[in-house]
């Protein structure tokens, strides 16, 4: 399976829903990739994949500096999880990939 793509997330935060950008992409024998989202773009950090379970974090400024914590598992071309800001509770992830050329 394959995580690599183009990924649509909301994130239903306790100060609203956010929908960021993600791309995800095979360098070599690891895998790298940015969000983008609220006027900014941030590159994802420590991508670990476990089979179709997969962790990053990525630091945000916008709309306020916050580090993230995504713990997600992808099910074909859907994803479902969690994101963590410090010590805030973990807020709701879902996405989807684009398809191909999209």
């Amino acid at each position: 399976m394959s995580i690599e793509g183009i990924w649509d997330l909301i994130i239903a935060t306790p100060v609203g829903r956010v929908a960021p950008v993600i791309e995800l992409r095979r360098e070599g024998d690891a895998f790298v990739g940015f969000a983008r989202g609220t006027d900014e773009e941030v590159p994802l950090h420590d991508v670990v994949v476990d089979g179709n379970q997969i962790t990053w974090t990525q630091s945000v400024t916008r709309p306020m500096r916050l580090n993230l914590v995504f713990a997600v598992t992808i099910d074909g071309d859907t994803l479902t999880g969690t994101s963590k800001a410090g010590r805030l509770p973990s807020s709701k992830v879902t996405g989807s990939r684009r398809p191909a050329g999209g």
